[in-house]
């Protein structure tokens, strides 16, 4: 699976946009967005266009959450624009870079995806319907490299990749940092030719990789026999 000198980088590398979202809690069905950040990386990983936003999510945002992201209840109120009009100008901007082909790229894709669809039905904003092509780089780099021992959160898979992150948990340098490891990503592995082809194989990745984890969780009695984690991709069930 390594990459040789012959391997053709694919064509996507060229340009990707990058999304993340920080939001009150990991609950897609119930969490609210927070901050969220959407930008565009060249072939170099150097982002050439952003845009940065802060919700008032509406509700008290825990002081677990804003130990996270550092947002505040009081400043999400205070400077923060309504959630309605956050909600739908960030499926805007994915949905304008989308219609032009390019890959969007999100660390735990099915998390910042879904969340976003239960804020645009909750605001009664128009969702991004199939969203593709996108790029997961916590999927990819559990498919490529599966028995890796330790954590796959963004910080330490970007240290795997020799990606710098310096502000983990604020939405613009996660975005950035997810970006360039999906860069290293292709650059290391031979990844499908073209990003369609990827987001194809990554849907079937992600539900092998909630299978399994479905059965470790069962077997270390961190679920109920019945229960199943959902490994639909990039938007939950």
């Amino acid at each position: 699976m390594g990459m040789t000198s012959s391997t053709p980088l694919p064509a996507w590398l060229t340009r990707v946009g990058v999304f993340d979202l920080e939001t009150t809690g990991v609950d897609v069905g119930t969490d609210r967005i927070v901050t969220a950040h959407v930008g565009v990386l060249n072939r170099h990983g150097r982002e050439i266009a952003a845009r940065d936003w802060l919700a008032d999510p509406g509700v008290p945002i825990p002081d677990g959450a804003t130990a996270v992201h550092g947002v505040s209840t009081e400043h999400a109120r205070t400077h923060g624009r309504p959630a309605a009009e956050v909600v739908a100008e960030v499926s805007r901007a994915l949905s304008t870079l989308l219609s032009q082909g390019m890959p969007i790229v999100a660390y735990n894709a099915s998390y910042d995806f879904s969340l976003l669809a239960h804020e645009a039905a909750r605001h009664g904003v128009p969702p991004l319907i199939n969203p593709q092509p996108v790029i997961d780089p916590l999927v990819i780099d559990k498919a490529y490299d599966r028995y890796r021992p330790g954590k796959r959160t963004l910080s330490v898979v970007a240290e795997h990749y020799a990606v710098p992150l310096d502000d983990a948990h604020e939405a613009s340098a996660d975005a950035v940092a997810a970006g360039r490891v999906a860069l290293a990503l292709a650059k290391q592995f031979a990844l499908p030719p073209t990003a369609a082809e990827l987001h194809t194989q990554q849907i079937g990745w992600a539900r092998d990789q909630a299978e399994s984890l479905t059965e470790y969780f069962v077997k270390v009695g961190r679920l109920e026999p019945a229960q199943r984690l959902d490994g639909s991709w990039p938007i939950r069930g």
